[in-house]
């Protein structure tokens, strides 16, 4: 079975230093962790993306949450640059967060489906702001996670028809903010995810022909105004190299 689309470049989540103030209408949009009703899209070697993030109603005072609905790689055949590119839709990718304001702690689930290789991924996992330290902060994660895919093929060479669930699998990393201006930032998010149960096809070759992964997301930002900004990702792991890796240039807008 080919790597389950997991985690990648970058994450929306709640935002602990911003949200506090519920008389602040605009939120800082250089926090990885910011919530906020957007629009967002952008071109990928892979052709177009679009991404619509909506915040929610927890029922609770001290807790805020927001979905993020993700569209890839369509019309990658006629505008991307990459051999194995269609013009149907990649994948897609549905994100829930949730934090609690009081202790700077929330939740996410995320969800990814890959059309091409019909597999996809669900994890839960948990973060944690810490005290910025500098012009640096980090947010740490961890979760767990299973890995689905349709005619999975199995230990005994043979493919299990329809839809199954071949494993589990680990995820601990970072997402890391950078303040270089009010205006300027970078971001770096590494993650290390590994299998933990289910098939020994899974098992030993789960993540790209390997038992675990440690995959790279670098990103580069420039905020036009409050509620504008331009951002170019990169996203590649240990098993491949820089230039082999999905690239894209994302625009995005806080309503």
């Amino acid at each position: 079975m080919k790597k389950p689309i997991t985690i990648s470049a970058v994450i929306a989540a709640v935002s602990f230093t911003t949200i506090a103030n519920e008389t602040q209408e605009v939120q800082d949009m250089s926090d990885p962790l910011a919530v906020y009703t957007q629009l967002g899209g952008g071109y990928t070697d892979r052709g177009l993306n679009v991404k619509i993030g909506q915040t929610f109603d927890t029922g609770s005072n001290t807790t805020m949450g927001m979905n993020v609905l993700e569209f890839k790689g369509a019309l990658g055949e006629s505008l991307g640059f990459r051999d194995d590119a269609n013009d149907s839709l990649d994948s897609v990718r549905l994100r829930r967060f949730e934090a609690d304001m009081t202790n700077g702690r929330g939740m996410q689930i995320d969800a990814n489906y890959d059309f091409n290789n019909e597999a996809g991924s669900l994890s839960y996992s948990v973060i944690q702001a810490l005290p910025k330290l500098g012009p640096v902060q980090f947010y740490p994660l961890a979760g767990l996670g299973v890995a689905f895919g349709n005619n999975v093929q199995g230990d005994n060479g043979e493919v299990v028809s329809g839809y199954s669930v071949p494993g589990t699998f680990g995820l601990i990393g970072t997402y890391t903010k950078i303040e270089l201006t009010d205006k300027i930032w970078f971001n770096y998010n590494p993650m290390w995810m590994t299998t933990l149960s289910g098939s020994k096809q899974y098992t030993e070759y789960g993540f790209g022909g390997e038992s675990s992964v440690l995959a790279h997301e670098v990103a580069a930002s420039y905020q036009f105004t409050t509620r504008f900004n331009v951002r170019y990702f990169a996203n590649w792991t240990e098993h491949s190299n820089f230039k082999d890796g999905e690239h894209r240039i994302e625009f995005n807008y806080q309503i």
